[in-house]
């Protein structure tokens, strides 16, 4: 005899799809959109670029090797739900300290299995992110169309997952200091700026011009992070200020931002970006990296004429704009994760670009300060 189903996902073309629940069996309404990694779950539900989102795994095999203490992105996961074709309750891993289903009740965040993801996700594919209604099967049609309609749109991502406070993450020997803009930042960038010998102090997004040019930094870093990049009005506004004065690095978010600093235009893709098999080519030197990527927008090509910027990678499945760079300012982004966690590890060159260019401030800094002697 069949298992009764659980769970109901009604988008709001008025599709449904029926599963079995795992995680928290809250009513929730996410936009729903899918991710190709075949590894990483951990990472994703606990990357806060998917704050509001219902994440659908192409991949079918899910929680097979539970959750590490070791492998979060961040500390309390903001992940809409988590849909999967076939959950796994019983790892397999000598690291595993609980389960997916376990990490998700924790932080109420719904789970659905047994549903057919080939079918939805090119139902994402050919139509586009929509928005969904996780709920019981038998919530009635009309009353689903109407909680999708009445549920308002949330615009406050990034104050979400923002960390309230200052805080610090030093290295051994340091030769830089950066200064991070947490927009929701995943814990691997941290981790890979001190790698690359950099004291970080991570700040909120609201941090203000003033107290950012206070802590005299060698670079200033912009995180990833969720949502659209125009309600970052407060970010974009300190950028605007900061261009010119320090060097810059933005990754996916940060990317946005510092183009809408500049005077670019941004733009909200079909469906997105989401996995780590996205082919990028580098237009400076040609070569292709394979990149790890979780984002709605993009920026518009078009909209960088004549603000300065130069486009230095391009996506060669779309053509899409892919990373931006100014050398005179020494700013530069990348739409994708050259921290790659989950992903391949082709691009961590540019956190070495990064000291580069924080090496050359330092050394024009010390120039001018002789000549003022």
């Amino acid at each position: 005899m069949m298992k009764k189903f659980s769970r109901k996902l009604f988008l709001e073309d008025g599709s449904e799809y029926l599963g079995y629940s795992f995680g928290s069996e809250k009513d929730t309404v996410c936009e729903i959109v899918f991710n190709t990694s075949m590894v990483g779950y951990q990472e994703i539900v606990s990357d806060p670029s998917y704050t509001y989102q219902a994440v659908v795994m192409s991949y079918p095999l899910i929680g097979n090797y539970g959750i590490t203490d070791e492998d979060y992105e961040s500390k309390t996961p903001t992940i809409g739900a988590l849909i999967v074709r076939d959950y796994n309750d019983e790892p397999s891993n000598f690291r595993f300290t609980k389960t997916l289903s376990e990490l998700l009740q924790e932080n109420d965040i719904p789970g659905v299995y047994g549903v057919d993801t080939r079918k939805l996700v090119r139902s994402i594919r050919d139509l586009g992110s929509r928005r969904v209604l996780i709920t019981s099967p038998d919530t009635p049609k009309e009353e689903c169309i109407r909680i999708l309609e009445e549920t308002p749109v949330k615009k406050d991502a990034v104050s979400l997952v923002s960390s309230r406070k200052r805080w610090y993450a030093r290295t051994a020997n340091p030769n830089y200091s950066v200064v991070a803009i947490d927009c929701g930042m995943k814990t691997n960038i941290v981790r890979m700026l001190n790698k690359n010998g950099c004291n970080v102090t991570v700040v909120p997004y609201n941090t203000t011009y003033e107290e950012i040019k206070f802590m005299n930094p060698d670079g200033v870093f912009i995180s990833n992070g969720p949502g659209d990049p125009e309600d970052v009005t407060e970010v974009i506004e300190v950028l605007k200020k900061l261009r010119g004065e320090v060097p810059m690095f933005g990754i996916c978010l940060g990317h946005q931002l510092l183009a809408l600093s500049y005077g670019a235009k941004t733009y909200k893709l079909k469906f997105g970006h989401r996995g780590g098999n996205h082919p990028v080519m580098d237009i400076r030197t040609g070569k292709i990296e394979m990149t790890s990527q979780n984002h709605s927008y993009a920026v518009d090509e078009k909209s960088v004429e004549g603000t300065g910027l130069k486009v230095s990678h391009i996506n060669l499945l779309d053509k899409t704009v892919e990373g931006l760079e100014i050398e005179e300012d020494r700013v530069f982004s990348v739409q994708y994760h050259p921290e790659s966690a989950p992903g391949p590890q082709d691009s961590t060159y540019l956190f070495e670009r990064f000291t580069a260019y924080m090496d050359d401030f330092k050394k024009a800094n010390s120039r001018e300060d002789e000549k003022n002697a």
